[in-house]
């Protein structure tokens, strides 16, 4: 069975709202409702609609400002407004608030229909990020980082001030985060963006390896090496050197790595000659490193050198409203990759791409929309091309937890453990999503013996 449109009709005219109501199932489509702005908003936040019908003149919250935060929360939601006052300055101003379209009473239910039919027919998502890029400048070369969220523009501001600087800069954050991107946007911003940006996973090679990846070795210094080979110090001379997962090195490799810092010099393996070289360094790590050091897993001489500067990359999670210019910018890359013409997300789909935790985070999202580009037969992403969001939002329970197998103890205790887990252990986030206080959420973590 095809599943009807969702519309959310507001008016606190309840005889408009009934009119409306049958009008629109007459239609076809499902219809909720709503008695002021305030209602809309918290509706809209909760349950996915494919258009907002709303009046302009309500007593707690005008449609105006109603209309601001809808789109605010999911840009892909067309709003068509609803007066009986009309004037030009208001029909101007709600079209520059986002609004669709602009209807005045009494309506006329053939242009109604087309109207509503016209803004379903031609959703999409406008890339805006006019904040970012006046308090960043012209001249800030962004490298594809996108958001406009306030984490983000505090991030990449600090950016724009250590980019021109020689200091040596520490990234963190969650894996998928975004942090090789940060440390591209640093070297192409600093005066040394004409020489080499080099980079070098540590986590993905053996201690023997690294070094000689790092500092280069001389013909004959171990078996295979048949000729001398340049390290990425030096290939990366007047130039910046990305350090990625670098609590993985290993106690000697940070010993080593330490005197380099410092001293501006290394010898290659196997060889005598003392090289110098002029490397910016710009370390990432997923890892808390001062429990790194706690748990002598870290050097701390090594952790203040290379931390002059920390920058911390928050996880998708916290910064929601980057969601939507994030997923438009992949679905344009991933539709010309793989010629097609996408034109953007249903906003059931968007609504389920905000609601996600993201756990993989940007990197996440971004293998997503690709996964839904390359399956989708639909000029717009739908929930149906996004399958494991679509499987998490119709799983909320294990099998085991619905089976009454378990005592209602280890399902309360088990549900306030994932709320922890997908909110990374966010506990107002946590208390929020369970429905219960800060307080409460501290007291059941005590009771199960979960550190708080």
């Amino acid at each position: 069975m095809e599943k009807k449109t969702a519309i959310l009709v507001v008016d606190d005219d309840p005889g408009h709202r009934t009119m409306l109501r049958t009008l629109l199932s007459g239609w076809g489509y499902a219809v909720t409702e709503a008695d002021d702005g305030a209602a809309a908003i918290e509706k809209v936040q909760h349950q996915a609609f494919d258009l907002v019908l709303m009046d302009i003149r309500m007593i707690k919250i005008s449609g105006l400002q109603a209309l601001t935060e809808i789109k605010a929360f999911n840009p892909s939601i067309p709003v068509i407004l609803m007066t009986a006052f009309s004037s030009v300055e208001t029909a101007v101003e709600a079209l520059k608030s986002g609004a669709y379209d602009y209807l005045t009473k009494p309506l006329d239910f053939d242009e109604l229909h087309l109207t509503m039919e016209r803004a379903m027919e031609h959703l999409h998502l406008k890339e805006e990020n006019r904040l970012l890029r006046e308090s960043l400048g012209s001249h800030f070369d962004r490298r594809n980082l996108i958001g406009r969220s306030q984490a983000m523009v505090r991030l990449l501001e600090t950016v724009a001030q250590v980019a021109p600087t020689e200091a040596t800069v520490l990234i963190t954050g969650e894996s998928g985060t975004g942090k090789e991107m940060i440390a591209g946007a640093i070297h192409f911003n600093s005066p040394r963006k004409e020489a080499p940006f080099v980079k070098i996973n540590c986590a993905a090679i053996t201690e023997t390896l690294l070094e000689s990846e790092l500092f280069g070795h001389e013909k004959g210094a171990f078996t295979g090496a048949y000729k001398r080979k340049e390290g990425r110090f030096l290939q990366a001379h007047r130039g910046t050197l990305f350090l990625d997962e670098v609590s993985e090195m290993s106690s000697a490799m940070q010993v080593k790595l330490l005197r380099v810092l410092q001293e501006r010099e290394f010898i290659r393996v196997g060889g005598e000659e003392v090289i110098r070289v002029d490397v910016r360094v710009i370390a990432a790590t997923n890892k808390d490193l001062l429990r790194e050091i706690e748990i002598s897993r870290f050097r701390e001489d090594l952790y203040y050198r290379l931390n002059v500067v920390t920058l911390v990359l928050p996880p998708l999670r916290q910064r929601r409203e980057d969601i939507p210019l994030l997923a438009q910018h992949f679905l344009k890359v991933f539709s010309e990759k793989n010629h097609k013409k996408m034109k953007g997300f249903t906003p059931q789909a968007m609504d389920q791409l905000l609601k996600h935790e993201w756990p993989g985070n940007v990197r996440e999202l971004m293998n997503a929309v690709e996964r839904g580009v390359v399956l989708t037969r639909t000029e717009y992403l739908d929930t149906a091309d996004l399958p494991l969001l679509a499987q998490e939002a119709a799983k909320p329970f294990s099998k085991e937890m619905l089976s009454g197998d378990l005592p209602l103890d280890e399902v309360e205790k088990a549900t306030i453990l994932n709320a922890m887990e997908v909110t990374g252990g966010n506990k107002s986030e946590a208390a929020r999503r369970l429905g219960i206080t800060r307080k409460t959420l501290h007291a059941k973590l005590k009771k199960y013996g979960v550190p708080s």
